[in-house]
């Protein structure tokens, strides 16, 4: 049955680099082949986005440009290959869009046609960004609210690493620095995937936090910036061999010698991803990596696969990723009030704290 789609809809665009947003009124995407149209509920609101916008972060993207990572929302259109999506279904909308015939290749389709994202009221995105959700399972059996699930983005990107380095059940992982919002959350999914984790920060008391509601498979150390102490640290506080490490560095912590204590740390044959923000090079302890046979594995997000196997896990309780797994969301904005989300946002950059933006009739379960 096809559904009313407005011609025209709001959006939260930016016109020119690094100015100010603006709350417009624009076209209605139409549907074509291999994509969906999907009328946004709830998005997430990246604690660093007001750095981005005002070019602090100097991201490369082009303008006009509509902010906005990922979200849930409901399909209101689909395009004649679509074989799977139905109207109205509930949906995860992903923003990692990949080339078809190249998936390395992360930038030309973002850039160049699919460049709007999810703060709108409508987005147009390819089929294969598009995944079902059990609204059954989700909503009525597991209790979770529309914006919680918009929360997904927290954990896939920690998620795509720990995959992509195999994190098996039983091992010891090193999350560091482990009290940012990918990070803490990748605390959470680590032992969620059967692991001992060892978060490894600065802030002693956010670390603390770290631990609660996971008794002894989560354990600290604080980071002195000594190579020599944090290492042993490390070593002293694991119950045996250390297996992995998955970093998750700021562009700030550049100077930092974490990784490198984490490294050091590891057993033979130990693995390491490599997923932070860190734009400058930094020291590592290549003899120790080659001698040790240690792996190092640098991982952009997440493949579509992961994010599948992702949902299964959420769908199974296996995973707790809303208030009573510890994250709460700790505001919710409308477009228009785009200036005070972001300043939310920023001041509440820890793992267990989101803010999101509130679309349309955002509260029909």
């Amino acid at each position: 049955m096809a559904m009313l789609v407005p011609q025209q809809h709001q959006a939260l665009v930016q016109t020119a680099y690094a100015q100010p947003l603006e709350v417009k009124t624009v076209p209605t995407p139409q549907v074509a082949s291999g994509s969906a149209l999907v009328k946004t509920l709830y998005t997430p609101i990246v604690s660093y986005t007001k750095e981005v916008v005002y070019g602090i972060r100097k991201y490369l993207y082009p303008t006009p440009f509509v902010f906005g990572p990922s979200g849930v929302g409901r399909v209101v259109a689909l395009g004649p290959d679509s074989t799977s999506l139905e109207l109205g279904q509930l949906v995860y909308v992903d923003s990692v869009i990949r080339s078809r015939n190249d998936p390395s290749d992360i930038s030309k389709l973002q850039r160049d046609v699919w460049r709007n994202g999810t703060s709108a009221d409508y987005v147009s995105v390819p089929l294969e960004n598009v995944f079902p959700l059990n609204e059954e399972v989700l909503i009525h059996k597991l209790g979770y609210r529309l914006q919680e699930l918009a929360m997904m983005s927290r954990f896939l990107v920690p998620y795509g690493g720990l995959v992509d380095i195999n994190l098996r059940v039983g091992e010891t992982i090193i999350v560091t620095p482990a009290t940012g919002a990918f990070s803490g959350a990748a605390v959470a999914l680590a032992v969620a995937m059967g692991a001992t984790v060892i978060a490894m920060g600065r802030n002693e008391s956010a670390l603390l936090e770290l631990t609660k509601g996971f008794g002894d498979r989560v354990k600290t150390v604080q980071i002195t910036n000594d190579v020599a102490i944090d290492t042993q640290a490390l070593k002293d506080v694991a119950s045996g061999p250390i297996d992995a490490v998955l970093e998750l560095s700021p562009p700030a912590a550049a100077k930092s010698t974490h990784i490198e204590s984490a490294v050091l740390a590891l057993r033979h044959g130990g693995r390491v991803s490599l997923m932070g923000g860190i734009t400058e090079n930094y020291s590592m302890p290549i003899r120790t990596i080659m001698r040790k046979d240690i792996m190092l594995k640098g991982k952009w997000m997440y493949e579509r696969v992961d994010i599948l196997s992702f949902i299964r896990l959420v769908e199974s309780g296996v995973l707790n990723i809303g208030a009573k797994g510890g994250l709460s969301i700790v505001g919710e904005y409308k477009l228009s009030d785009w200036e005070e989300a972001l300043d939310k946002a920023s001041q509440e950059a820890r793992w267990d704290a989101s803010v999101i933006f509130k679309l349309g009739e955002a509260d029909v379960s």
